[in-house]
């Protein structure tokens, strides 16, 4: 397939990218994209460390009804939670814009946002919004699979990609006219218990939006990880206590239930000591894990093919609700929320806190202002949701379960997308300055031209990009290979930023599109003669082809794209006929005017009183004179041009039949010559060549006669000479060959000349135009097929 590449437009592009969450924080991620006239959102989450509206992204900085997609990365809370505000309570249904997300995490999406809207009600002043709107907005949200190039429209299309993290969640490639956006949400290159880590697209991205969650710090490895969290929940169990591990209802909670199931399952001592995942949805979460099995990795799906389902537990038992929990003895107890803001987490660190038996595990990520992060700096006491002071006597432990990307997995990541321009979101201001400082250092050291950016909140990030466009031949044209420097010639299609060049002739059959041509026609009245409109036609046009057209018309072709015709019932009556185009529009308005001024110019007063009377053979254009006359106008032209450089020329015949020279007794003379021919080449700058027909340059010649030697034994014809100190040159009037005694003259001679063919020249031959008329014009010489004016003939134009 043939390629050709464009400039684009005025070579600049600018990219808007503006944060209404998730610039230099964590939670309420909200990921503004405009380009190209298109607008994308990635992610519309609430802050988990506020409630109500001030959760929100800042939302009244978008005219959500302009935004073409709204891309959902995963169904936790600080990326999914805001979802059904802005679909019901902006004037995003106002305008056309869809909602996407992949299957598993729109049938997650469902049940976490039910359990979201019941723990929210208990504040009615501050609801967002209920249940029946969440559930209005669910079933308008389209699902897509990965890898699905989803084509938006208008040039706008993205691909999901697996990013690990949680079930469902994707990194998203974002292409808008060309350029290349990854967006990754949070994602996790380490693969765990049940999931994919997260893939390196087969495409480079032009921009990369990446999180920096854990900023520079380095998280210990998988292994090392399960053993001290294992290790911490035996040693607590063991001393009589009861394990609190705040989890969200999806996500972690699975990974972590894998693994004390497993560890249970390995210790016949523990078997006693119960396991409880707290949680109303934990059956119907369940449920959905073991309907997208196969989007998670291989060893769970080789399990579940032997007919081991992984989740289905052995040692953990569902708590639907805290009234029917006997509170006694160890236990381990899985509860949400994983902030321990509100709900069953909160609830039970109150009832737990103040026994030094038990134990706390926080193994997520915490946002500021969150409980989870408060009581990580060790508190002698906390705040109970009452307003009361509560003593913290039982012990607190971190052990990240988090499934997002350390230091060591992102800057690898970074550095295999191989992106110009790196956009940080998703990270403490401090931890997202470490982490563009780090990365700075590392692509300097290999001096790697690669910007990073950290945009806060609200405000709009703008890069430029220069580049360049491909246009795809396809159709005939594409039929044959273009070499280096051919020139493609077709129509150059443009459909949502991408282009094509086709051949005319396909354009119905790869774009659906029908051309029509327009034919344009201009009636003119002028009192003078059909000779007289011939006589000064060819002075502007140059040749001329005539002849009569079907209906009995006098007609001129001229150029191949204008036809103009006498009328038969007056002949006075002019009408000029042509294909409607840029090209041959010009043609006909230079037709026209001089049309319009054939009567008051002074040529034609002379031609009128030297015309005489003759009948008209209707194809005079090709009168064996005409070259001749147009041959003898050239060359007066050139004959003014070349006696204004040189300040005098000579008319000369050249060539002809030798004469015997008997002046001066014959022979004395001819010697003469032949050393004076001997004397040229000696002393000529440019050796001459025997018999050589092209032009001789760099000779001297003291006598005119030797120099036009080099004519003898070719035809007759006329010539144009001019002198120049003791050089000299012969223009040829009628194929204007030149031929001059030295280099230098060669070159002022051959630049005179082309400045009076330049301005001498008729239409027809500076420039050239593809013939647009189809029409047959009958010349006397040719046989007619019909009749011209005869009923076949007029049954032939309606036919047509």
């Amino acid at each position: 397939m043939a390629i050709q590449i464009l400039n684009g437009g005025d070579g600049s592009d600018e990219l808007q990218i503006e944060m209404l969450g998730a610039g230099q924080e964590v939670g309420r991620s909200c990921c503004v994209l405009r380009y190209k006239g298109k607008t994308v959102v990635c992610d519309a989450g609430v802050h988990p460390a506020y409630q109500g509206i001030a959760a929100l992204p800042f939302i009244d900085e978008l005219d959500w009804s302009t935004v073409d997609a709204l891309l959902i990365t995963h169904f936790h809370l600080d990326h999914a939670a805001a979802l059904t505000y802005v679909m019901e309570k902006t004037n995003f249904q106002d305008g056309k814009g869809k909602v996407y997300m992949t299957h598993p995490t729109k049938a997650v999406y469902r049940f976490l946002m039910q359990d979201f809207v019941r723990m929210s009600s208990s504040g009615a002043d501050d609801q967002l919004f209920d249940e029946e709107e969440m559930l209005a907005s669910w079933r308008k949200i389209q699902a897509v699979d990965y890898h699905q190039d989803v084509a938006v429209g208008g040039g706008l299309h993205f691909t999901p990609y697996h990013a690990g993290h949680v079930l469902g969640a994707c990194m998203f490639m974002i292409e808008i006219a060309g350029l290349k956006i990854l967006y990754t949400g949070d994602f996790s290159r380490e693969e765990d218990r049940h999931l994919v880590q997260a893939e390196i697209p087969p495409i480079r991205p032009d921009i990369l939006i990446c999180e920096s969650t854990y900023g520079t710090q380095s998280l210990e490895p998988r292994l090392e990880k399960e053993e001290r969290f294992t290790d911490s929940v035996h040693a607590i169990v063991k001393r009589g206590g009861r394990v609190l591990l705040p989890v969200f209802v999806l996500g972690r909670a699975q990974e972590l239930l894998l693994l004390l199931d497993e560890y249970w399952s390995q210790h016949p001592d523990l078997h006693s000591i119960p396991i409880y995942y707290a949680s109303a949805l934990a059956r119907k979460c369940i449920g959905i894990y073991q309907t997208y099995i196969h989007t998670m990795n291989e060893h769970i799906r080789t399990r579940f093919n032997r007919r081991d389902n992984p989740f289905v537990f052995k040692h953990v038992s569902n708590l639907r609700s805290l009234d029917k929990f006997d509170d006694r003895g160890p236990c381990v107890m899985m509860a949400s929320p994983g902030f321990m803001q509100s709900g069953v987490s909160r609830e039970l660190l109150e009832r737990w806190a103040p026994d030094r038996r038990n134990g706390l595990i926080v193994t997520g990520y915490s946002v500021e202002g969150t409980m989870a992060r408060s009581i990580l700096k060790e508190p002698d006491e906390i705040m109970s949701l009452a307003g009361q002071r509560i003593p913290l006597e039982m012990s607190v432990d971190y052990i990240s379960f988090s499934a997002h990307v350390d230091y060591t997995q992102n800057s690898k990541f970074i550095e295999e997308i191989k992106a110009q321009h790196i956009v940080l979101v998703h990270g403490e201001q401090n931890n997202m300055n470490q982490l563009k400082r780090a990365l700075q250092g590392k692509f300097s050291d290999r001096a790697e031209d690669i910007k990073i950016h950290t945009p806060r909140n609200c405000e709009t990030l703008k890069i430029k990009f220069r580049g360049e466009r491909t246009a795809k031949a396809i159709g005939r044209i594409a039929a044959k290979t273009p070499k280096q420097g051919d020139l493609l010639s077709g129509l150059l299609i443009s459909k949502d930023f991408a282009f094509t060049i086709l051949d005319p002739e396909d354009l119905l059959d790869f774009t659906g599109l029908s051309t029509s041509t327009i034919i344009q026609r201009q009636r003119v009245a002028i009192h003078v003669g059909w000779s007289l409109v011939v006589y000064h036609l060819q002075g502007m046009f140059g040749k001329l082809v005539e002849g009569v057209d079907l209906e009995g018309k006098r007609t001129i072709r001229i150029m191949d794209v204008l036809d103009l015709k006498q009328s038969l019932e007056s002949s006075s009556e002019y009408l000029l006929e042509w294909k409607s185009g840029t090209a041959n529009d010009m043609v006909a308005d230079s037709c026209l005017a001089l049309l319009l001024g054939i009567e008051g110019m002074p040529a034609s007063v002379r031609a009128t009183v030297s015309e005489t009377n003759h009948d008209h053979d209707h194809h005079q254009g090709d009168h064996p004179m005409a070259d001749h006359v147009d041959t003898l106008s050239r060359a007066e032209q050139l004959a003014a041009f070349l006696e204004a450089h040189f300040g005098s020329f000579e008319e000369i015949m050249i060539g002809g039949v030798d004469e015997e020279i008997v002046e001066n007794g014959g022979l004395a003379v001819k010697e003469e010559e032949e050393e004076a021919e001997k004397e040229v080449k000696q002393e000529g700058d440019v050796k001459m060549e025997e018999g050589e027909e092209a032009v001789k340059l760099g000779s001297k010649s003291p006598t005119p006669a030797p120099f036009l030697h080099q004519f003898r034994g070719t035809p007759e014809r006329m010539a144009l000479r001019v002198q120049l100190d003791q050089e000299q040159g012969v223009v040829e009037t009628e194929s204007m060959k030149i031929t001059a005694s030295s280099t230098t003259l060669q070159k002022q001679i051959e630049s005179i000349v082309q400045l009076a063919l330049s301005t001498s020249s008729h239409l027809s031959e500076t420039f050239v135009l593809q013939p647009q008329l189809t029409s047959e014009l009958f010349q006397g010489k040719h046989t007619l097929p019909v009749e011209p004016g005869s009923t076949e003939a007029k049954k032939m134009i309606t036919d047509s």
